[in-house]
């Protein structure tokens, strides 16, 4: 079972934020102030926030952008993973990551079955690797995000869960670009 090792000391991380809308601005983004709130709360530290279209080469050109910045350890994106013509950010995602992170979206929909049953099969949560960044896609509703957050990342993003966390290996992600 997952802990807290209380004598290791916690590691920060900054995290940019992408909401996906065709409608919303920032005084409207919900989902991206939930995110916002627990990201500070967990003692990490939002660098960047933006919020683009749902248009596949724009979000996956913000996300490179991002991925080469080395002020930024994370991404999570939120809105357009659904089923929809429009939905778009799984696949901008995946235009990125050099790895995906399969299992990101396994547990997603098992937390999500706890709250809204059979409906989570119409998520298509994702994460993965690019760069020596993580990266999240997250649906669009404040309470996908409250869980996507509270049940899975906040413990993933802390140095001091055990028995391992994505903070631990971060150093070694693109150890691959390091070999001579």
């Amino acid at each position: 079972m997952s802990r807290i090792d209380e004598t290791a000391e916690f590691i920060a991380v900054r995290i940019a934020l992408l909401t996906v809308s065709d409608t919303r601005d920032l005084s409207q983004d919900r989902s991206g102030d939930v995110l916002r709130d627990r990201i500070e709360a967990a003692g990490h530290s939002v660098a960047e926030r933006h919020i683009l279209p749902d248009e596949r080469g724009l979000i996956a050109d913000q996300l490179r952008a991002w991925c080469a910045d080395k002020a930024i350890d994370v991404i999570i994106s939120t809105g357009g993973t659904g089923l929809t013509g429009r939905d778009v950010t799984v696949e901008a995602h995946r235009d990125v990551y050099e790895k995906e992170i399969d299992a990101f979206g396994t547990v997603f929909t098992m937390v999500s079955m706890q709250k809204i049953g059979t409906s989570a099969v119409q998520s298509r949560a994702t994460g993965g690797v690019a760069n020596g960044t993580y990266l999240f896609a997250l649906p669009g509703s404040p309470g996908a995000c409250k869980d996507a957050w509270d049940e899975i990342l906040v413990k993933q993003l802390d140095y001091r869960h055990k028995p391992c966390n994505f903070v631990e290996i971060m150093p070694r992600l693109d150890e691959h670009k390091r070999r001579k």
